[in-house]
């Protein structure tokens, strides 16, 4: 597992940086030409933005079998040509949802000393953190985060979690519950569109009880040079499944379209945005695809999102399912756990599609 204990350098938190009213952004925070957002610093709103697809979970479970099928078959097409969809209809409250994003903004504007009780290291990553990877002198992302376990049971421990404000270990509980039980249902739902019975994924995964359930809330701070930084750099998630709740005042979520140019993405009120990560690539052999996507910041106001990963188990080998592996499909992926897949990320940070690429099988 991380053998490093500290970060490299003094951490700064992000949001203080911004409350000073700086006017321009320190140099750790300047992304190289070809990275920067297309933003103009006259126009440094966000760029006209799209709307992935939205699916309605809810016609799953009618008597329709027609619309059954249909939206099954519009949830695969997702999965192979975007790699992202919204779903609503998942069964969670919009209440829930609301509660739960009130309850991290209330968290992100405790006074600072309060927040540095729960700060992180590289060791694990759980707490209150303002980078990822160990590289020294790195060029980092305009952002914080509080990064949490909740599965396996093995893992989760309510000392990392935030005391403060009250209740919000309540709130957390409920929520990540309900994000475990939205995941299980995707796995059944994405095993069935790749013709494999409705349980194979969540059994490569290493079965629901070992299965990774882990929680990363983004706060994105005001910038007051959105041109020349991000709020998370291009990535495509090391993971299996993600489930975002998004801050739906401000697009700032971009995926990299089939034409390489980057799409905002408009979140539908109360909708999940979905996305296939680097794991489930591998596992369908590249039939679903797990697709590079960045935050953009904005200058006039802070933004929130939960990120909830559902992830296999950290020593269960991944590669292609043999029942997707055929003589005109070759299996493209080398076998590798998710513990050894994590560790690119801890120590490097994030690298585009770079890790997944360097499993590419040589068969």
């Amino acid at each position: 597992m991380n053998i490093f204990q500290d970060w490299p350098e003094p951490i700064v938190r992000v949001q203080s940086l911004s409350e000073s009213n700086l006017g321009a952004i320190p140099n750790r925070y300047v992304k190289p030409l070809s990275q920067r957002p297309n933003i103009t610093p006259h126009n440094k709103h966000n760029p006209q933005t799209t709307t992935i697809p939205i699916i309605d979970l809810g016609r799953l479970y009618t008597d329709d079998l027609t619309l059954q099928a249909k939206t099954l078959d519009e949830i695969s097409k997702a999965c192979r040509e975007w790699g992202f969809f919204q779903v609503v209809n998942h069964g969670m409250s919009p209440q829930l949802m609301d509660q739960a994003k009130a309850t991290w903004r209330e968290f992100f504007n405790l006074p600072m000393e309060l927040k540095n009780m729960h700060a992180n290291s590289p060791k694990t990553y759980e707490g209150y953190g303002s980078r990822l990877g160990v590289e020294k002198g790195a060029i980092l992302d305009w952002s914080d985060y509080y990064y949490l376990h909740y599965q396996p049971s093995s893992l989760k421990d309510y000392t990392k979690w935030p005391s403060l404000p009250l209740h919000c270990r309540e709130i957390l509980e409920d929520y990540c519950k309900e994000m475990v039980k939205l995941c299980e249902n995707l796995m059944k739902i994405l095993s069935k569109n790749l013709g494999l019975q409705e349980d194979r994924l969540q059994n490569a995964f290493g079965g629901k009880e070992e299965s990774g359930g882990c929680l990363r809330v983004n706060y994105y701070p005001k910038c007051p040079q959105p041109e020349l930084t991000l709020g998370i750099s291009p990535h495509s998630d090391p993971g299996g499944l993600t489930i975002l709740l998004p801050d739906e005042q401000v697009a700032s979520l971009q995926v990299r379209g089939s034409d390489d140019a980057w799409i905002t993405v408009e979140p539908a009120p109360h909708a999940f945005i979905v996305n296939m990560g680097d794991q489930i690539q591998m596992l369908s052999n590249s039939i679903y695809k797990s697709v590079e996507h960045r935050v953009i910041v904005n200058p006039e106001t802070e933004r929130l999102s939960l990120a909830f990963f559902y992830n296999p188990k950290g020593n269960v080998p991944i590669e292609p399912l043999k029942e997707l592996v055929t003589v005109d499909s070759p299996a493209l992926y080398s076998s590798t756990t998710y513990d050894r897949y994590r560790q690119f990320i801890r120590t490097q940070g994030l690298r585009s599609k770079c890790h997944i690429d360097e499993l590419k099988s040589s068969r």
